[in-house]
């Protein structure tokens, strides 16, 4: 996905859920913070989104825009709409999202997306080999840092032994790459 379908995907969205503002999680919402990431961050063809004032008009989105639909034949992506409940987010993520807006682009609709590091602690507490392999390469390429992605992860709403994991792997894979996050 690039950050131009991106910006498809949230006016699209906004249109059929009849509103001005989106909250765009999972994978693609590294768009939000790098408008051009390492290509092995967007490969996913979806992008997952919930109405920020319009959240009854989620499965709406999903219906009109979402796998199999005519948008996802004709345009090589889709829009999943999915409750932002079905992410686990550390504490306070609503008030660090990153704006996505343009007049051309969204046609003055906002996509909020997830920052990095809260998308990031959101994969790893999903504990999915993609999830990992996700934020693997966030910290390859120094687009996370370490420290804050502990943070972020010691703000997961997750029973400790969740959060200890979690830390555990980011120290283990941060020390194979050669970065010092002590």
């Amino acid at each position: 996905m690039t950050r131009d379908q991106l910006e498809h995907a949230i006016r699209a969205a906004c249109e059929i859920a009849n509103d001005t503002e989106l909250i765009v999680f999972g994978s693609q919402a590294i768009l939000g913070t790098y408008s051009d990431p390492p290509e092995s961050l967007t490969t996913s063809v979806e992008v997952d989104v919930q109405p920020k004032n319009r959240p009854e008009n989620t499965v709406a989105v999903d219906g009109s825009l979402g796998e199999l639909s005519m948008f996802h034949s004709t345009h090589g992506f889709y829009v999943h709409g999915v409750s932002i409940d079905s992410a686990t987010l550390p504490l306070g993520w609503e008030g660090r999202t990153v704006k996505v807006s343009d007049p051309r682009g969204t046609r003055g609709c906002t996509g909020h997306c997830l920052e990095v590091h809260d998308l990031a602690a959101s994969k790893l507490v999903a504990n999915r080999e993609k999830d990992r392999q996700f934020v693997a390469i966030l910290l390859r390429e120094r687009l996370v840092d370490g420290h804050v992605l502990v943070q972020r992860v010691n703000d997961l709403p997750v029973d400790p032994a969740r959060r200890t994991s979690a830390v555990r792997w980011i120290h283990l894979t941060a020390a194979e790459l050669g970065i010092d996050i002590r």
